[in-house]
C-alpha cells in the first residue's frame, strides 16, 4: 500500500478546473487519476501540464482493442511515463502481454475486471452471472499469467483478487466516505474498509472533486485511514 493512498479522480475536459482542484488537494492524496473526459479535451500536453503539479499521474483509458493496436497506443503515451495505465483485462491474454511489454518500465499496467457501474442486471445482460465474483477472479488470474502490475475492483473483490494474486496491485474505484452519495456507482465501500480487504489505493472522485472545499474533504477521507 502506497503511503498516501488516495488516488484523486479529476474527471472534467476543462484543464484550469482539473489543475485547480489538484494544486488544492495535492498534499492530501498520493496521485492525480486522469480519465477519458480529461484525455479527449486536452490530449498529451494536458497531461504534462498536470504532472508539472508534482503528483504521480494514473492516466485511466481503459484501452481495449486488437493487441496491435494497444501495444501502439501504449507506444504513443509512452513519454508521459504515467505511474499508472489501464486496460481492460477483457481484451484478452495477448492484448494484455503486449500492453505491459509497451508500456515504461516504471508503469504500472493494470486490467479492469468488472466496471463499479455494473450490477447484477447489467452482468446479465451481456451474457455474464448476474455475480461478479467469478468474472472477477477468472479475468485477476487472467491479468496475473499475461504479465500485468494488477487489477481494478470494487471493493467487494478486492479480497478474493488479493488471495489470487497475494502480490498484486489492487486499484479499487467507486469508494465512499460513510454516508457519501453513490452517485452512478453500485458496488460501493468505505475507504477505510476497502483498505482493510487488501486495496493498494483507491480512487475518490466526486467526494473530493464536487466538495465545496476539495481539500478539506480529501483531508477527512484521509483521517479515515
Amino acid at each position: 500500500m502506497m503511503s498516501r493512498p488516495i488516488y484523486v479522480a479529476i474527471d472534467t475536459p476543462e484543464l484550469s478546473r482539473a489543475k485547480d482542484i489538484a494544486v488544492r488537494v495535492r498534499n492530501h492524496v498520493g496521485g492525480i487519476k486522469l480519465g477519458l473526459e480529461f484525455f479527449t479535451a486536452n490530449g498529451r500536453s494536458g497531461v504534462r501540464e498536470m504532472a508539472a503539479i508534482g503528483l504521480p499521474i494514473f492516466l485511466d483509458l481503459k484501452l481495449h482493442d486488437i493487441p496491435n493496436t494497444v501495444a501502439k497506443a501504449i507506444q504513443a503515451l509512452r513519454p508521459l511515463e504515467p505511474a499508472i495505465l489501464t486496460v481492460h483485462a477483457a481484451g484478452g491474454r495477448a492484448m494484455m502481454e503486449d500492453a505491459k511489454a509497451a508500456a515504461p518500465a516504471g508503469t504500472k499496467v493494470v486490467a479492469v475486471t468488472v466496471l463499479t457501474s455494473l450490477d447484477g442486471d447489467d452482468l446479465a445482460s451481456i451474457g455474464l452471472a448476474r455475480e461478479p465474483h467469478p468474472q472477477v477472479e477468472r479475468l485477476t488470474a487472467l491479468a496475473r499469467d499475461a504479465g500485468l502490475d494488477g487489477v481494478v475492483c470494487s471493493g467487494n473483490e478486492v479480497a478474493a483478487a488479493k488471495a489470487i494474486w497475494p502480490n498484486g496491485f489492487f486499484v479499487v474505484p467507486g469508494v465512499r466516505p460513510a454516508n457519501g452519495d453513490l452517485g452512478d456507482q453500485k458496488r460501493v465501500m468505505t475507504p477505510r474498509e476497502a483498505l482493510d480487504n487488501g486495496a493498494s489505493i483507491l480512487v475518490v472522485g466526486r467526494p473530493i472533486t464536487q466538495a465545496e472545499d476539495p481539500d478539506q474533504a480529501a483531508r477527512a477521507i484521509e483521517a479515515t485511514l
